[in-house]
């Protein structure tokens, strides 16, 4: 994953704080769409929303499609974890 796209996807995009808090959540453990919503105190159609341009970018995935699917990091977004830690420090600055 390039830092560049992590970069856009979390600091240059609207809506990438809610991105953000979405992986930072999942990196701890795996979540479904209302529990997300229950934790991050966002409602339902923010979240899946999110949730959604997550999967769409390679980001996370999920356990299946239907309610309660569990969603959880690809392999690669648990790797560059550390590159998106750093990129969340720089935003958080601004």
């Amino acid at each position: 994953m390039r830092k560049v796209f992590l970069w856009w996807l979390i600091a240059g995009s609207k809506g990438g704080e809610n991105r953000a808090s979405i992986i930072k959540k999942l990196n701890n453990r795996p979540y479904n769409v209302n529990k997300l919503v229950e934790k991050l105190s966002l409602d339902y159609k923010t979240v899946r929303y999110h949730i959604d341009i997550l999967e769409e970018n390679d980001i996370v995935e999920s356990t299946g499609k239907k309610y309660g699917a569990l969603y959880f990091l690809k392999n690669k977004m648990e790797t560059e974890y550390n590159v998106f830690l750093d990129i969340w420090k720089e935003f958080r600055k601004k």
